[in-house]
């Protein structure tokens, strides 16, 4: 659902894929490709959410913010399962681990991944290419080119998502037995075949 807020219409590029189960609210700007799942909550109600190119914010994600301030997911940034971005700056081509929180004025560098469950306190400034983990979270080493490389192509199955959703979700009834016949995922074949 979207929600216009206080004057606020979210801004969604025909691109996008908003999930009719996720909330869009306010004063909110979503650019090109991005992926929104089902639960998500992206609530521009007291200040600014900008979410770049490319990104994706997945199942029963909360982006949210103290009054007054922004919320930015740069390009490509991945937020993964249940993860919560309170009045953060994620930087480009971030990966954020499922179920982890990043609290107000946090600075996350370009090309970081933080694991899941991490805790980032407010305030807090990581630079560019950390591998970041823990509670309260802190750096453990850089991150490498293959794992960059990795974290980008998962994200491309992302950025491919919008599209597949616009051309083929739709609601529909369950089938009560498996046919004999079930469609292919060629897209996930490829990325598995290729990463094992």
């Amino acid at each position: 659902m979207i929600y216009e807020f206080n004057g606020f219409i979210p801004v969604v590029d025909e691109s996008s894929f908003v999930h009719p189960q996720a909330c869009v609210t306010g004063n909110v700007i979503i650019g090109k490709n991005v992926y929104i799942g089902p639960g998500a909550a992206i609530r521009g109600d007291w200040g600014e959410i900008i979410i770049e190119d490319g990104c994706n914010v997945q199942e029963n994600c909360t982006i949210h913010m103290f009054p007054g301030k922004s919320t930015i997911l740069r390009a490509s940034a991945h937020i993964g399962h249940g993860a919560i971005i309170h009045g953060a700056e994620i930087g480009r081509n971030v990966m954020v681990g499922m179920n982890s929180v990043i609290m107000d004025e946090v600075v996350i560098g370009d090309e970081c991944i933080i694991g899941a469950l991490t805790f980032v306190k407010a305030g807090e400034n990581f630079p560019s290419r950390s591998l970041i983990v823990g509670n309260p979270a802190r750096v453990i080493r850089q991150v490498s080119d293959e794992m960059i490389a990795w974290k980008t192509e998962g994200t491309k199955l992302y950025q491919q998502l919008p599209s597949d959703c616009h051309q083929t979700l739709k609601p529909c009834e369950p089938l009560r037995s498996v046919p004999s016949e079930r469609p292919k995922q060629p897209i996930l074949y490829n990325f598995f075949k290729k990463h094992n």
